[in-house]
Formats: structure tokens, C-alpha cells, sequence
């Protein structure tokens, strides 16, 4: 399945997420690419969606080992406001790279087919998105979802595709109350009892909840992979002009941050700590451990990343959630093509995950 705008930072990093709610970090990261050597390089602004987290630890772990600067780039981090957010402001020029959800560029493109954005690279291989219910709601199957109070902000992006999970569940889209907050309200709301379950990101929403001194067994996360939607999660993103005119610096941002990410795979706690390290006072250290162990458990690794590597996809899989969402959204499913362009990730021998003998576990 949240503050102040941060200030823009030189921290050779990227985060994604994606998109959710919780008590925005008040100051930027510190760190900068090359050990703080960037000049010469490229400025590249990023925006990973939300916040910077756990689950944005490759960036960070690329930075912190050079790999951006090994690559002529000095990234730059702004922190987001939501992945619809983060396509919006992509598409207008603000941010050169973005991690957004595919889904919601879907339906951006359709009505700006002027300023197109499209995915190089899609990092979390399965969807975060997720409704989650305290068990003493006694809503114990999505199904049980149907006339009752779900709360979330207004761009969040699970609530955006509520209509296509709600015809697999086979309940109308009206057949719930939306009940709009600010994102750092919405677990408040859910723990009051002023809505009967919240959308978001499962590694917004779950940390959140135990940082509040619930147990994972006195909640429900209903993902929407188990439940009819076999979505991809969030990509990386860039405006297809800039991609046109700017095909090598693509290139070299997406080597660099596969590095970090079959890092993160190897030894999480380094990761880790680049994050925190990267990240102000009020980082919790303990929820973005929480964070990542969610990315990694649930969103990373998967028998299909296994196969197709960091980034890639299988088309036929792509394909067929572009028809499931794009149908309910009102739009004309775009072909995979015009989506997702793979053509400037490394070749797929460079980006093959790292062997499970190698994976140290983030305990």
C-alpha cells in the first residue's frame, strides 16, 4: 500500500514507493554524489514520488558508492507529492526523472498526448498498492469493503484505480464513501475509527500503523495483486522528449541505479543505513527498516524479476493490467510500447539479480 517541502538536495538519489502518507521529513538529505566531488557532472533532478525511505535505498546506495558520478551525473533529490504527482510534474519539466505509477501515466498520456511521459525501467516489479482494515472492523475480505468508509488523500493512486479493483471484486465503484484527509491523517483516521479502511502504499501504511504500537496480526492488507489486479508498481519515468534528446544521460542514470539495486539485494543493512545516513532527525530508522523489508519481501523480488531482471517486465503481463485499467479509467488502452520502453536499460546480463547464495537478510 506524508510535510514541508524539502529542500532540493545534492544527494546522488532517487526514491520511489511511492506515494504515501506519513509525517513529512522536515529537512533534506545530506549527502552529495562522488564523496562531494560534482564538478563536471550533469545535474539531473529526481523525484521519487514521496519522501525519501527505505525502499529508495538503491538510489541512495548508488550514490554513496559513486555509480551516478562513475556516470558523469549529480542527482539531485526534490521530495514528491504522490506518484500522479510526480507524472504531472515530469511531463511539465520540473523533474528530468521521476518514479511514478504506470498506471496513472496512462491516463495522464491520454489526456496530454502532447507531453507524453513513458517508463524506462520498472524497478518494483509488484504493486504496493493496498487497502488495509484494523481486524476489529471485522472486515476480513476486500469483498466486505462494499458500503463502508474508506479514507485516503485525493491523489492517492490506489484510490485513483479503486473502480478497477472494486469490478474484480465485483462490487460497484460508488459503493463506498471516500473520505478525503492530508496524507499524515490518514492512519489517525483509520486508528479513530473515523473510516473503515484506508488505500495506500502497503509500505506507507504498514509501518505507519505498527510505528503506532499495532501488530501486523491486528490488521488486514488487502493487496490488490492478490485480488484480480496483477499491477506493476512504480517505474521510472521521463518526459519522452527529454528522452529523445537525451538518450545517453537515460542510460547512465539507469546503469548507475541498477547497481545499487542488485547492492540493496546483497546487503540490505548497507543499504539501510545509506538511507538513514542520507535522510534528517526525524527519520525513524525502525520504520524505514520496515519499509525496506517490505520492498524486499513483497515488491523487489518475485519469480518474474528473477527472469527479466532489474527493471524489466514481461509484455503480456503489462498488457493485460494496461486493458484492466485503462477500460475502467475511460481511456484508450495505449500499446505496451507507448508505455514502457526498454530499450535504455543495460542489457539483461548486467542486470540480473544477484544469485539468492549472495542476498543477505535484513534482520
Amino acid at each position: 500500500m506524508k510535510r514541508l517541502i524539502l529542500p532540493m538536495l545534492l544527494v546522488g538519489a532517487m526514491v520511489v514507493v511511492g506515494c504515501q502518507a506519513q509525517p513529512p521529513n522536515s529537512s533534506a538529505p545530506g549527502t552529495s554524489t562522488a564523496a562531494g566531488n560534482t564538478q563536471g557532472k550533469r545535474s539531473i533532478k529526481v523525484n521519487p514520488s514521496w519522501l525519501l525511505q527505505g525502499d529508495n535505498a538503491p538510489i541512495t546506495l548508488a550514490i554513496e558508492r559513486g555509480y551516478f558520478a562513475e556516470e558523469g551525473l549529480d542527482v539531485k533529490l526534490e521530495r514528491g507529492y504522490g506518484s500522479s504527482d510526480t507524472i504531472t510534474k515530469v511531463a511539465a519539466g520540473q523533474f528530468e526523472i521521476g518514479f511514478g505509477d504506470i498506471y496513472s501515466m496512462i491516463e495522464f498520456n491520454a489526456k496530454n498526448p502532447n507531453d507524453p511521459v513513458v517508463a524506462v525501467a520498472v524497478p518494483y516489479n509488484r504493486s504496493p498498492f493496498a487497502i488495509v482494515t484494523l481486524k476489529s472492523s471485522n472486515i476480513n475480505d476486500p469483498k466486505g469493503l462494499g458500503g463502508k468508509k474508506l479514507g485516503a488523500p485525493a491523489g492517492d493512486a490506489p484510490r485513483k484505480i479503486w473502480p478497477v479493483l472494486a469490478s474484480q471484486l465485483g462490487l460497484k465503484a460508488d459503493s463506498v464513501e471516500w473520505i478525503t484527509m492530508e496524507p499524515k491523517l490518514r492512519e489517525a483516521f483509520l486508528l479513530k475509527g473515523d473510516v473503515d479502511a484506508v488505500s495506500g502504499f502497503a509500505t506507507t501504511v504498514v509501518p505507519s500503523l505498527e510505528k503506532a504500537g499495532k501488530k501486523p496480526e491486528e490488521f488486514n492488507v488487502f493487496y490488490y495483486t492478490d485480488n484480480g489486479l496483477d499491477l506493476y508498481g512504480n517505474a521510472i519515468v521521463v518526459k519522452k522528449a527529454f528522452l529523445d534528446q537525451n538518450p545517453e544521460v537515460v542510460k547512465g542514470f539507469l546503469r548507475a541505479y541498477v547497481k545499487g539495486f542488485q547492492d540493496t539485494l546483497k546487503d540490505p543493512a548497507a543499504a539501510l543505513a545509506s538511507v538513514t545516513k542520507a535522510g534528517d532527525a526525524l527519520m525513524d530508522a525502525n520504520a524505514e527498516k520496515r519499509r525496506l523489508q517490505i520492498a524486499l519481501q513483497q515488491l523487489y523480488v518475485t519469480p518474474e524479476s528473477e527472469k527479466v531482471g532489474v527493471g524489466g517486465i514481461d509484455p503480456a503481463r503489462l498488457e493485460k493490467t494496461i486493458q484492466q485499467v485503462a477500460t475502467v479509467l475511460g481511456v484508450e488502452p495505449p500499446p505496451v510500447d507507448k508505455v514502457f520502453n526498454a530499450g535504455f536499460l543495460p542489457p539483461e546480463d548486467q542486470r540480473k539479480l544477484p544469485p539468492a547464495a549472495e542476498r543477505k537478510p535484513l534482520n
